[in-house]
């Protein structure tokens, strides 16, 4: 049986329009400092046009999943716009979210390039 310290997800990054804060995980702090920069202006944009709080995460297979949470009394929050917003960003930064999930993998599960493909 696996301890639960495998199966914990672990956030990259995120931003909340509540606090109007950005977050950055500094166990990624190896990453470029233009994919920092990339990332922050997606968080960021992202809650400034729907609302509430965004977080990039690595699920313990390595895949990178979009997780918003939203107060239930946001009304402003915008849970369309959200869902295309997300959709948006998976279509337009396919590369650089592939790439992090190479990258996560790699350095962080220790799989081998050759076992990542």
């Amino acid at each position: 049986m696996e301890g639960k310290e495998n199966r914990k997800t672990v956030t990259l990054c995120g931003a909340s329009s509540y606090e109007q804060k950005y977050y950055f995980n500094q166990q990624f702090q190896s990453l470029p400092e233009n994919i920092k920069k990339e990332l922050q202006a997606m968080c960021v944009l992202f809650t400034e046009d729907v609302g509430g709080i965004l977080t990039l995460e690595f699920e313990p297979d390595g895949t990178l999943e979009f997780k918003v949470r939203a107060d239930d009394h946001d009304y402003l929050f915008d849970e369309i716009g959200c869902g295309l917003k997300i959709r948006q960003y998976q279509r337009e930064k396919r590369e650089l979210l592939e790439a992090l999930k190479l990258f996560y993998r790699v350095v962080f599960l220790g799989e081998r390039m050759e076992d990542t493909e």
